[in-house]
């Protein structure tokens, strides 16, 4: 395995791995894209086979440690067979974007097969229009969103035609471990883990200590705030803040939404806030409609986001993200304000102390029972991630996309809605727990007019479109 390789999983990734004993929290992502026209099948494997060779775990399957010694491993799939992850077949009736979208949330809802590297990809022909598609479905611990991104500069070509891609990379060589190698590795691993932490700590103790004989009470209050910002991200969570989504459900419907990424911008701009504001402003809008409609009020909901921690040496793909869970405010009718307030929780959010001991944190949650660490994730009400797209038109093997929608798992929420950015608009993903919301029309109804609440901050904007009722 390539030395930069994460050999072990994160403890967060871990965290996501254990907790897939409920089906409920599997940590499954899936992209679509619309193309329009079939991808070159001469083309394709060959631009799939590269990137398995360049994206660290594409050709890795995971391995749990004896006696869970060490965090699950990735071990290089001696088996590894492409055509078993990239298929292909014919759409079913009646051949449109909602057709694709029900195979999607099909297709994510199904576990994976643990013995094999943890992706697939179905190229779907036949479309109205002499269209196709890509359904792509990931495990969360393989690549992130922005990884996902950085992935797809490998797979896409800016023109029809792919030019010169160089030599074919080397495939990663095979791995046999047996059980006593796995045990090897495992404890090399831990004391690797301990020799690292033990060195960083004595390498800052001697400022840490100068720094608390000069400023005891400052450091004393640091320490105090840090210790309760910790508390805080692993408190309980005893009840769900929305009165009407509480139940969970092993079924997702999958739907989208579409507006200009000028227009959001110019709105955030408009109210002093960000992109992501806007984009949560537009949720929270939405979900408060859909509470007034089944007669009942909500002041706060309680949100997970993720944050990238990716760095500029990363190797392509990889999971670089830590997730982070707050409430915000619902019940704020002006959309000018509630983007406001939705902004200063978020600013609150990435100032918090307890954001460098994530990892650490996922350690420790993993020791405890799964059904209590789950309980609290089936508490959250949504789940909301914006990820940077790519500006310019793509295509792939010869096709051009038309549209990218992202779709990320549920984890026990209600609502996950994902945004990503390509050209010049926003596509949003949204995967629903039916269990939690059976009216999905009406979800989807009242997330339009609350995406049109915050772009009528722009002034004049192009609207909303639900793709899939509307040509």
């Amino acid at each position: 395995m390539d030395e930069h390789v994460d050999v072990h999983m994160r403890d967060s990734d871990a965290f996501s791995w254990y907790m897939e004993q409920d089906p409920l929290l599997r940590s499954t992502v899936v992209t679509v894209m619309m193309l329009d026209g079939n991808p070159d099948w001469e083309r394709l494997p060959d631009r799939f086979e590269r990137v398995t060779r360049l994206s660290p775990g594409f050709r890795h399957h995971v391995v749990m440690p004896p006696l869970r010694l060490a965090t699950p491993r990735w071990v290089v799939d001696p088996d590894f067979d492409l055509s078993w992850h990239l298929r292909r077949i014919e759409a079913a009736p009646p051949r449109t974007l909602a057709t694709v979208l029900d195979f999607a949330r099909k297709t994510a809802m199904a576990g994976f097969d643990r013995d094999r590297p943890l992706w697939e990809a179905t190229v779907i022909e036949g479309l109205e229009g002499g269209r196709a598609a890509l359904v792509m479905k990931l495990h969360h611990a393989l690549t992130d969103g922005i990884g996902g991104m950085e992935l797809a500069r490998e797979l896409f070509d800016l023109g029809p035609e792919s030019g010169d891609l160089g030599p074919m990379p080397d495939a990663p060589v095979a791995e046999q471990l047996g059980t006593l190698d796995l045990v090897r590795d495992s404890l090399a691993y831990d004391w690797s883990r301990l020799f690292d932490f033990s060195k960083h700590r004595l390498g800052s103790a001697a400022g840490d200590v100068a720094h608390a004989v000069r400023h005891p009470i400052q450091t004393t209050g640091n320490a105090i705030a840090t210790g309760a910002s910790i508390a805080r991200t692993v408190q309980p969570i005893s009840d769900t803040l929305s009165p009407v989504m509480t139940e969970r459900h092993l079924s997702w419907h999958y739907d989208a939404l579409e507006f200009s990424v000028d227009d959001m911008r110019r709105a955030a701009h408009t109210a002093g806030a960000t992109l992501n504001d806007a984009f949560l402003s537009g949720i929270t809008a939405g979900l408060r409609l859909y509470h007034e409609r089944h007669d009942t009020q909500v002041d706060e909901l309680r949100v997970t986001m993720p944050v990238s921690i990716r760095k500029a040496d990363d190797p392509i793909g990889g999971n670089r993200i830590t997730l982070t869970r707050f409430k915000v405010p619902v019940a704020t009718v002006d959309p000018v304000q509630r983007m406001t307030e939705t902004h200063e929780r978020c600013e609150s959010v990435k100032r918090d102390r307890s954001a460098p001991f994530t990892n650490a944190i996922a350690g420790t949650l993993n020791l405890l029972p799964r059904g209590y660490v789950g309980g609290m994730l089936k508490h959250v009400d949504f789940l909301a991630s914006n990820v940077p797209g790519i500006p310019v038109p793509i295509y792939l093997a010869g096709a051009p996309v038309e549209r990218f929608y992202g779709y990320g798992p549920t984890i026990g929420a209600a609502v996950n809605l994902t945004l990503v950015s390509y050209c010049d608009t926003s596509f949003v993903g949204v995967n629903i727990d039916t269990g939690a919301v059976p009216d999905t029309d009406v979800m989807l109804d009242c997330l339009r007019e609350g995406f049109d609440d915050v772009l009528s901050v722009a002034g004049s904007y192009t609207g909303v479109v639900l793709p899939t009722r509307e040509p």
